[in-house]
């Protein structure tokens, strides 16, 4: 029940906070190149979010396993470890999607 609370609470927590951060690194072009995102700006997008997604999940496995911190200190962290990851290629997978992306026209230009 504890797991499951923690899944939702997640789910639920970092579905809206994604979105919002997707909408604000949406402003920067730091680390775009031909209108996609370079392995560098994916890298950085991974750590910036995984520090706010640890400090989430920290926080919400604290208050559902009722104030154990070395309990919930250990959820976040192989949380942000696997999830850094998957984020990463998670990030290139999207780099070379065309989906939702203007290919520039000397009109445009």
């Amino acid at each position: 029940a504890a797991a499951a609370a923690i899944v939702g609470w997640d789910l639920c927590s970092k579905s809206v906070t994604m979105f919002i951060g997707e909408r604000i690194w949406n402003k920067f072009d730091w680390g775009k190149e031909k209108g996609a995102d370079s392995s560098k700006r994916s890298l950085a997008k991974a750590i910036a979010w995984r520090i706010f997604a640890a400090c989430n999940t920290f926080v919400g496995a604290t208050l559902l396993s009722k104030g154990k911190a070395g309990v919930a200190g250990k959820i976040a962290g192989s949380d942000s470890v696997v999830k850094t990851i998957l984020f990463y290629y998670y990030e290139r997978l999207w780099a070379v999607i065309a989906w939702g992306k203007y290919q520039e026209t000397e009109e445009t230009a």
